[in-house]
């Protein structure tokens, strides 16, 4: 496992690719540091992957769309009137509401498809696999 985490975060540090291709090598990696975690067997994987993936997918459409009507207007929070302020807060909280809703659903179908104690798993694995990743980016960069 050592082995593969280290080559998944030597590759991180190629930065000579675009963002595209570099958001598609995280997922890779990703992909492969859940896998190995999991120890799926085929017919696990064969009915799990479609449901993560499709997961993903929704989670990254709420994440964009969080940015595009609300994170980017944040910044100029003091020039807003205070009902534009609060039809903002507003926006936000009924996304954070569906993204909860969104998650809720995801968990109940993944438990379905994988064993709940893999489930658990999972999720330990994505916060692992993130905190790896911010690690490696603080290193690259020379901070803590």
């Amino acid at each position: 496992m050592n082995k593969l985490l280290s080559l998944a975060l030597l590759l991180l540090t190629v930065s000579s690719y675009s963002q595209d291709k570099s958001k598609e090598r995280i997922r890779t990696l990703k992909v492969a540091f859940i896998t190995e975690r999991l120890d799926l067997t085929p017919e696990e994987a064969q009915e799990f992957w479609p449901v993560y993936n499709g997961h993903e997918e929704k989670r990254e459409a709420l994440r964009k769309k969080k940015w595009i009507e609300l994170r980017s207007k944040f910044k100029d929070a003091g020039a807003l009137s205070e009902k534009e302020a609060q039809n903002l807060l507003d926006k936000y909280i009924k996304i954070e509401e569906e993204e909860e809703e969104l998650d809720k659903v995801y968990l109940k179908e993944v438990s379905k498809v994988i064993s709940a104690k893999k489930t658990l798993i999972l999720m330990r694995s994505e916060d692992d696999f993130k905190r790896q990743l911010i690690k490696q980016y603080r290193k690259n960069k020379g901070g803590r």
